[in-house]
Protein backbone atom coordinates (compact mmCIF):
# COMPACT_ATOMS: atom_id res chain seq x y z
CA UNK A 1 0.00 0.00 0.00
CA UNK A 2 1.29 3.54 -1.12
CA UNK A 3 1.63 5.68 1.89
CA UNK A 4 1.38 8.72 0.30
CA UNK A 5 -2.17 7.55 -1.46
CA UNK A 6 -4.01 9.05 1.55
CA UNK A 7 -2.04 12.43 1.53
CA UNK A 8 -2.14 12.44 -1.81
CA UNK A 9 -5.86 12.17 -1.55
CA UNK A 10 -6.49 14.66 1.13
CA UNK A 11 -4.75 16.91 -0.41
CA UNK A 12 -6.54 16.82 -3.73
CA UNK A 13 -9.69 16.95 -1.81
CA UNK A 14 -8.54 20.03 -0.12
CA UNK A 15 -8.01 21.71 -2.78
CA UNK A 16 -11.38 20.53 -4.79
CA UNK A 17 -13.02 22.04 -1.52
CA UNK A 18 -11.49 25.66 -1.86
CA UNK A 19 -12.39 25.79 -5.21
CA UNK A 20 -15.86 24.83 -4.91
CA UNK A 21 -16.16 27.17 -2.19
CA UNK A 22 -14.11 29.96 -4.35
CA UNK A 23 -11.34 30.42 -1.44
CA UNK A 24 -8.95 31.69 -3.80
CA UNK A 25 -6.05 32.61 -2.00
CA UNK A 26 -6.18 30.23 0.99
CA UNK A 27 -6.34 27.18 -1.83
CA UNK A 28 -3.29 29.14 -3.31
CA UNK A 29 -1.10 29.37 -0.31
CA UNK A 30 -2.42 27.05 2.24
CA UNK A 31 0.57 24.40 2.31
CA UNK A 32 2.56 27.96 2.64
CA UNK A 33 0.09 29.00 5.78
CA UNK A 34 0.09 25.43 6.73
CA UNK A 35 4.30 25.71 7.05
CA UNK A 36 4.12 28.90 8.63
CA UNK A 37 2.16 27.64 11.50
CA UNK A 38 3.91 24.70 11.91
CA UNK A 39 7.21 27.25 12.47
CA UNK A 40 5.27 29.89 14.67
CA UNK A 41 3.62 27.00 16.48
CA UNK A 42 0.57 28.65 15.98
CA UNK A 43 -2.43 27.17 17.74
CA UNK A 44 -6.21 26.18 15.54
CA UNK A 45 -7.63 29.65 16.33
CA UNK A 46 -4.55 31.52 15.54
CA UNK A 47 -3.92 29.10 12.16
CA UNK A 48 -7.75 29.74 11.43
CA UNK A 49 -7.40 33.61 11.54
CA UNK A 50 -4.47 33.09 9.06
CA UNK A 51 -6.19 31.60 6.71
CA UNK A 52 -9.25 33.74 6.75
CA UNK A 53 -7.16 36.94 6.78
CA UNK A 54 -5.05 35.66 3.58
CA UNK A 55 -8.68 35.65 2.00
CA UNK A 56 -9.50 38.30 2.88
CA UNK A 57 -6.78 40.74 1.70
CA UNK A 58 -6.55 38.65 -0.89
CA UNK A 59 -10.48 39.39 -1.80
CA UNK A 60 -10.13 42.97 -1.15
CA UNK A 61 -7.24 43.72 -3.41
CA UNK A 62 -8.72 41.95 -6.23
CA UNK A 63 -12.43 43.98 -5.48
CA UNK A 64 -10.18 47.29 -5.40
CA UNK A 65 -7.96 45.96 -8.84
CA UNK A 66 -11.53 45.56 -10.32
CA UNK A 67 -13.03 48.99 -9.46
CA UNK A 68 -10.07 51.05 -10.44
CA UNK A 69 -10.20 49.12 -14.02
CA UNK A 70 -14.11 50.03 -13.91
CA UNK A 71 -13.34 53.91 -13.07
CA UNK A 72 -11.95 54.46 -16.26
CA UNK A 73 -9.24 56.47 -14.86
CA UNK A 74 -7.21 58.59 -17.73
CA UNK A 75 -4.32 58.39 -15.18
CA UNK A 76 -3.48 56.43 -12.14
CA UNK A 77 -2.36 59.23 -9.99
CA UNK A 78 -2.38 59.33 -5.80
CA UNK A 79 -2.81 61.53 -3.13
CA UNK A 80 0.29 60.84 -1.47
CA UNK A 81 2.19 61.96 -4.97
CA UNK A 82 0.64 65.25 -4.82
CA UNK A 83 3.13 68.11 -4.03
CA UNK A 84 1.05 70.33 -1.52
CA UNK A 85 4.10 73.11 -1.46
CA UNK A 86 3.28 73.61 -5.38
CA UNK A 87 1.72 77.28 -4.72
CA UNK A 88 1.38 77.57 -1.11
CA UNK A 89 -2.18 75.38 -1.20
CA UNK A 90 -3.85 76.33 1.69
CA UNK A 91 -6.61 73.56 1.50
CA UNK A 92 -3.88 70.62 2.64
CA UNK A 93 -6.72 69.85 5.60
CA UNK A 94 -9.88 70.28 3.62
CA UNK A 95 -8.37 67.73 1.17
CA UNK A 96 -6.63 64.88 4.03
CA UNK A 97 -10.67 65.15 5.05
CA UNK A 98 -11.83 64.90 1.91
CA UNK A 99 -9.70 61.94 1.00
CA UNK A 100 -11.64 59.54 4.41
CA UNK A 101 -14.60 59.58 1.85
CA UNK A 102 -16.57 60.87 4.85
CA UNK A 103 -18.29 63.41 1.57
CA UNK A 104 -19.77 60.21 0.13
CA UNK A 105 -21.48 58.74 3.17
CA UNK A 106 -22.82 62.36 3.21
CA UNK A 107 -24.01 62.27 -0.28
CA UNK A 108 -21.70 65.80 -0.84
CA UNK A 109 -19.85 66.81 -4.26
CA UNK A 110 -16.74 68.46 -4.52
CA UNK A 111 -15.95 71.07 -7.33
CA UNK A 112 -12.07 71.81 -7.88
CA UNK A 113 -11.79 75.49 -9.64
CA UNK A 114 -8.07 76.05 -10.99
CA UNK A 115 -6.62 76.86 -14.28
CA UNK A 116 -5.41 73.69 -16.34
CA UNK A 117 -1.80 72.11 -14.84
CA UNK A 118 -2.89 73.06 -10.79
CA UNK A 119 -3.48 69.44 -9.95
CA UNK A 120 -7.24 69.38 -9.95
CA UNK A 121 -7.38 65.87 -11.68
CA UNK A 122 -4.49 64.71 -10.37
CA UNK A 123 -6.60 64.91 -6.84
CA UNK A 124 -10.00 63.90 -7.99
CA UNK A 125 -7.91 60.92 -9.34
CA UNK A 126 -6.38 60.56 -5.94
CA UNK A 127 -9.77 60.59 -4.07
CA UNK A 128 -11.32 58.58 -6.38
CA UNK A 129 -8.91 55.78 -5.84
CA UNK A 130 -9.54 55.69 -2.56
CA UNK A 131 -12.72 55.26 -2.98
CA UNK A 132 -12.21 52.18 -5.00
CA UNK A 133 -10.20 50.85 -2.34
CA UNK A 134 -12.98 51.24 0.11
CA UNK A 135 -14.98 49.07 -2.29
CA UNK A 136 -17.12 51.88 -3.78
CA UNK A 137 -17.97 52.20 -8.03
CA UNK A 138 -16.52 55.52 -9.49
CA UNK A 139 -16.38 56.27 -12.91
CA UNK A 140 -13.91 58.99 -14.20
CA UNK A 141 -15.26 60.91 -17.23
CA UNK A 142 -13.85 64.07 -19.46
CA UNK A 143 -17.07 66.40 -19.37
CA UNK A 144 -16.93 66.30 -23.30
CA UNK A 145 -17.01 62.75 -24.22
CA UNK A 146 -19.92 62.00 -20.84
CA UNK A 147 -21.97 64.89 -22.30
CA UNK A 148 -21.93 63.35 -25.82
CA UNK A 149 -22.21 59.87 -24.74
CA UNK A 150 -25.59 60.80 -22.97
CA UNK A 151 -26.13 62.94 -26.00
CA UNK A 152 -26.31 60.04 -28.20
CA UNK A 153 -28.14 57.71 -25.58
CA UNK A 154 -30.99 60.21 -26.02
CA UNK A 155 -30.96 60.22 -29.63
CA UNK A 156 -31.06 55.94 -29.54
CA UNK A 157 -33.64 56.40 -27.02
CA UNK A 158 -31.95 54.77 -24.34
CA UNK A 159 -31.22 58.43 -21.87
CA UNK A 160 -33.04 56.69 -19.15
CA UNK A 161 -31.35 53.67 -19.22
CA UNK A 162 -28.01 55.66 -19.30
CA UNK A 163 -28.73 57.21 -16.49
CA UNK A 164 -29.76 54.73 -14.26
CA UNK A 165 -26.63 52.78 -14.92
CA UNK A 166 -24.94 55.95 -13.95
CA UNK A 167 -27.00 55.97 -10.61
CA UNK A 168 -25.36 53.13 -9.62
CA UNK A 169 -22.13 54.47 -9.23
CA UNK A 170 -21.01 56.00 -6.18
CA UNK A 171 -18.63 58.47 -7.20
CA UNK A 172 -18.63 60.52 -10.58
CA UNK A 173 -15.99 62.39 -11.33
CA UNK A 174 -16.60 65.03 -14.58
CA UNK A 175 -12.93 66.52 -15.29
CA UNK A 176 -12.49 69.52 -17.31
CA UNK A 177 -16.17 71.34 -16.78
CA UNK A 178 -15.19 74.46 -19.08
CA UNK A 179 -14.34 73.48 -22.61
CA UNK A 180 -17.83 72.96 -23.84
CA UNK A 181 -20.76 75.12 -24.55
CA UNK A 182 -23.85 73.03 -24.24
CA UNK A 183 -27.12 73.51 -26.52
CA UNK A 184 -30.43 73.30 -24.91
CA UNK A 185 -30.36 69.57 -25.49
CA UNK A 186 -27.13 68.84 -23.92
CA UNK A 187 -27.71 71.24 -21.10
CA UNK A 188 -30.68 69.32 -20.17
CA UNK A 189 -29.23 66.13 -20.41
CA UNK A 190 -26.56 67.49 -17.62
CA UNK A 191 -29.52 69.29 -15.71
CA UNK A 192 -31.35 65.59 -15.52
CA UNK A 193 -27.77 64.04 -14.69
CA UNK A 194 -27.25 66.05 -11.70
CA UNK A 195 -30.46 65.97 -10.65
CA UNK A 196 -30.62 62.37 -10.42
CA UNK A 197 -28.04 62.03 -8.16
CA UNK A 198 -29.05 65.23 -5.71
CA UNK A 199 -29.03 63.94 -2.71
CA UNK A 200 -28.51 60.48 -3.34
CA UNK A 201 -24.98 59.77 -4.90
CA UNK A 202 -21.62 62.24 -4.81
CA UNK A 203 -20.25 64.08 -7.87
CA UNK A 204 -16.65 65.49 -8.24
CA UNK A 205 -16.07 68.41 -10.86
CA UNK A 206 -13.05 69.87 -12.05
CA UNK A 207 -13.03 73.39 -14.15
CA UNK A 208 -11.16 75.86 -15.15
CA UNK A 209 -14.08 78.01 -14.89
CA UNK A 210 -15.13 80.13 -11.33
CA UNK A 211 -18.66 79.47 -10.63
CA UNK A 212 -19.96 83.33 -11.62
CA UNK A 213 -18.48 82.13 -15.02
CA UNK A 214 -20.41 78.98 -15.40
CA UNK A 215 -23.20 80.62 -17.69
CA UNK A 216 -20.57 80.63 -20.30
CA UNK A 217 -21.36 76.67 -20.63
CA UNK A 218 -25.18 76.62 -20.61
CA UNK A 219 -27.52 78.89 -22.76
CA UNK A 220 -28.80 81.00 -19.99
CA UNK A 221 -27.98 82.35 -16.49
CA UNK A 222 -31.19 80.81 -15.74
CA UNK A 223 -30.17 77.44 -16.68
CA UNK A 224 -26.39 77.72 -14.95
CA UNK A 225 -28.08 78.78 -11.80
CA UNK A 226 -30.70 75.56 -11.74
CA UNK A 227 -27.90 73.55 -12.36
CA UNK A 228 -25.57 75.06 -9.87
CA UNK A 229 -27.93 74.95 -7.23
CA UNK A 230 -28.03 71.38 -6.85
CA UNK A 231 -24.74 70.84 -7.20
CA UNK A 232 -23.66 73.50 -4.53
CA UNK A 233 -26.60 72.66 -1.93
CA UNK A 234 -24.28 70.12 -0.35
CA UNK A 235 -20.80 70.64 -1.76
CA UNK A 236 -16.87 71.24 -1.12
CA UNK A 237 -16.02 74.02 -3.37
CA UNK A 238 -11.81 73.76 -3.44
CA UNK A 239 -10.37 76.98 -4.56
CA UNK A 240 -7.04 75.56 -6.59
CA UNK A 241 -5.92 79.48 -7.77
CA UNK A 242 -2.39 79.86 -8.14
CA UNK A 243 -0.94 83.09 -6.90
CA UNK A 244 -0.96 86.31 -9.84
CA UNK A 245 2.15 86.19 -12.43
CA UNK A 246 3.07 82.62 -11.48
CA UNK A 247 2.03 81.01 -14.79
CA UNK A 248 4.63 77.82 -14.01
CA UNK A 249 2.04 74.81 -13.90
CA UNK A 250 2.07 72.25 -11.50
CA UNK A 251 2.93 69.62 -14.24
CA UNK A 252 5.94 71.75 -15.57
CA UNK A 253 7.15 72.63 -11.82
CA UNK A 254 7.06 68.96 -11.27
CA UNK A 255 9.28 67.80 -14.34
CA UNK A 256 11.62 71.03 -13.59
CA UNK A 257 12.20 69.59 -10.23
CA UNK A 258 12.80 66.02 -11.57
CA UNK A 259 15.42 67.31 -13.94
CA UNK A 260 16.99 69.42 -10.83
CA UNK A 261 17.14 66.26 -8.85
Amino acid sequence: MNVNTGIDTGDKYIKTMLKTFKLVDIRRKYNELIEEAIAKNLGYKEFLISLLSTEEEGKQKRRTERNIKAAQFEKITTLEEYDYSFHKYQNMQKIKELSTLEFLDKRENIIFIGKTGVGKSHIATGIGLKACEAGRKVLFENALELINNLSKSAAEGNLKESLARLSKVDLIIIDELGYLKMDREKESIFFQLVRSRYEKKSIIITTNLKLREWDELFTSQLAATAILDRLVHHCHIINMGIEDGDDDSYRIKGKRKEIIS
